[in-house]
């Protein structure tokens, strides 16, 4: 099993990523996007399903802050999975929809030895990897590739002879495992592609039979059809009669009506002659109300003035009755007055006539 501190394995990676990003585009203008690995990673989700943990692992990472960390995580997750070479494979045979708006033409992704690629990666699934992803970094530059560790010194080429035949064991062993992984791929492509032409044979008999169901209705559609046409031109005919019909009924109905209104228009006349008659008489009406309203209005003032002088005329009267009432108490007085002196006068008399007698 190798982890993550394995060199050919650091320098593998090394590799994957230059291939990967030889041929991005880059960016338009100052303010447009930035063509990213990524991006191409994150959109094979979109295609498998089984992608969907290895993005949403790689967004929760913590230590992984940049668009390129990302994607190396992605990367070694992916070959954890030991489904590298699947997604390797597909984004080659999805390129028109993922890699074309990413890559330039002459990128090595979009060549035919991304093909090649792809083969060799198959070879990568015998083999067990623990990375821990999280002790990385990844975010920053990575490491330059010893090529001393693939270079044949002169010790190697004098012990050559001696290790041939467990190299060529070696070689046979790891062709083996090469070619068991490769069957076992073929296998599973092999088996979709069955499932697709079973799938497609179904459809073919389900559309032959839905093309069969269509004539069917394509024939009581005609028939429909003619039974419609017939019964529209019946309808036709039937309309063409009724408007016959009602034109002469409109003219009938015209022509009373032209009578009626000859009718109507004398009646007009002599209802706008009742109604200037009516106008007048109104207005004449309106203009002896008016004047009856001013001859009331006067005999009200008259009346207010008249009754100003009945309450002058009663006080006048109070105060005579007041005088009277004195003038007769003294009057009373004086008619006492006279009564007593009258008495006395009588009897001064009738003493003066006892003394004419004595």
């Amino acid at each position: 099993m190798l982890d993550s501190d394995h060199p050919p394995l650091q320098h593998f990676f090394i590799l994957l990523e230059h291939v990967l990003r030889h041929g991005l585009k880059p960016k338009k203008g100052l303010l447009g996007p930035k063509k990213e690995l990524w991006n191409v990673l994150e959109a094979v989700e979109k295609y498998v399903p089984e992608a969907a943990d290895i993005t949403a692992s790689v967004r929760d990472l913590p230590t992984v802050k940049s668009q390129l960390g990302r994607a190396r995580a992605w990367l070694r997750l992916a070959l954890m999975q030991k489904k590298l070479a699947d997604y390797f494979r597909l984004v080659i045979e999805k390129k028109e929809e993922l890699l074309n708006d990413y890559y330039e033409e002459d990128a090595l992704i979009l060549s035919e030895e991304a093909v090649v690629i792809g083969g060799l990666l198959v070879g990568l699934n015998v083999i067990d990897c623990n990375l821990c992803v999280k002790e990385e970094d990844l975010d920053s530059q990575q490491g330059v590739i010893d090529f001393g560790l693939y270079l044949r010194d002169n010790s190697h080429v004098e012990s050559a002879s001696e290790g041939v035949e467990h190299a060529s064991m070696t070689a046979v062993l790891d062709q083996k495992n090469y070619i068991e992984e490769l069957n076992r791929h073929l296998n599973a492509t092999v088996t979709n592609l069955q499932q697709k032409v079973e799938q497609l044979q179904t459809t073919n008999a389900l559309m032959k039979e839905d093309m069969a169901i269509a004539k069917n209705q394509l024939l009581a559609l005609e028939e429909e059809n003619a039974v419609l046409r017939q019964h529209q031109d019946s309808v036709l005919e039937e309309h063409q009669r009724k408007l016959l019909n009602a034109k002469a009924d409109m003219n009938l109905e015209r022509e009373t009506l032209q009578a009626n209104q000859a009718g109507l228009d004398s009646l007009y006349t002599e209802v706008r002659r009742q109604l200037a008659e009516e106008v007048d008489r109104r207005q004449e009406a309106e203009m002896a109300l008016k004047l009856l309203e001013k001859d009331i209005h006067e005999k009200q003032d008259t009346i207010v003035s008249l009754r100003r002088q009945l309450e002058d005329i009663k006080a006048i009267n109070i105060q005579m009755y007041n005088k009277l009432q004195g003038c007769e108490s003294t009057l009373k007085a004086k008619v006492d007055q006279v009564a007593k002196m009258e008495q006395r006068l009588a009897q001064l008399t009738s003493s003066l006539k006892d003394a004419e007698l004595k």
